[in-house]
């Protein structure tokens, strides 16, 4: 079978396209070969499998991985690059699409094409931002679970560490949460660090993370025009454009995170 990689701002995935179930192992076996592959020393080597499914109400559906086997849920980075690679693999006729997801339908734009990069303007769910302590700690589900901690250190934080002990916390059990610590550099620039669960470790960036970083500091603000966050992991840079919150109970609306996916390379991998 053939596969792809892709990355968001050093956010890797491997990609398959299984529209006439090739992947079709189950269980153990599936999580096993997936864990494998993704592996880094003795696989392909990613943060994450996507399979690229048949959808009868979408152009496709996003079916995706951990680095642990285990299926996720929602993953903005990786989102972005099966969108870039439906779009260079004609899955897609336009750079307009809207495809199933873990959280449901989502919709999305390839805005600019250079070479193998893209930038993809991604489309979000509603959200509700929860003030977990004042000022300092929010519950933010971005179709992902998410801890946003504001910190003034971000650099000297271990995040295998402590992301490691808050990602498992009794209060998140029995699925746990990824654990993110932003630092405001301005009033539209942030700094990120992100613990993703089902890879266990620092990520070089995390898409539904950023989103939920955004969203706890927009809070933070109490927003009350369009605002355009400017995002950095040590990946890069991504955007994302909030309105102030509209919707019920509080959530904000129309949602999107705007980044690049770069196609690396191709290769074939026996099932």
């Amino acid at each position: 079978m053939t596969f792809f990689k892709y990355h968001g701002t050093g956010n890797d995935f491997i990609i398959l396209d299984n529209r006439r179930d090739i992947f079709n192992m189950k269980g153990l076996s599936k999580q096993a070969m997936i864990a494998g592959l993704c592996h880094r020393h003795y696989g392909v080597g990613a943060d994450g499998l996507i399979l690229l499914q048949n959808e009868k109400k979408a152009d496709f559906r996003m079916e995706y991985f951990n680095a642990d086997g285990k299926e996720g849920s929602f993953c903005g980075n990786g989102a972005r690059c099966i969108v870039a690679y439906a779009h260079q693999n004609g899955i897609i006729k336009t750079g307009f699409t809207n495809f199933n997801a873990f959280d449901g339908l989502h919709e999305a734009e390839v805005i600019e094409k250079y070479g193998d990069k893209y930038t993809v303007n991604l489309g979000l769910h509603d959200a509700i931002v929860e003030e977990k302590t004042s000022k300092t700690e929010y519950i933010v589900n971005t179709g992902s679970p998410h801890l946003v901690l504001f910190t003034n250190k971000l650099a000297e934080i271990d995040v295998n560490k402590t992301g490691k002990e808050r990602r498992n916390a009794a209060e998140f059990r029995p699925n746990g949460v990824n654990v993110n610590y932003v630092q405001v550099v301005d009033e539209t620039t942030l700094s990120i660090r992100t613990y993703e669960r089902g890879v266990e470790r620092e990520t070089l960036s995390c898409g539904t993370g950023i989103v939920a970083a955004a969203l706890a500091y927009g809070t933070y603000n109490r927003i009350n025009s369009d605002t355009i966050y400017s995002v950095h992991s040590a990946g890069g840079k991504v955007e994302v454009k909030l309105n102030p919150p509209s919707g019920a109970k509080g959530a904000f609306t129309d949602i999107r995170l705007i980044g690049p996916a770069q196609y690396v390379f191709k290769g074939t991998v026996k099932l």
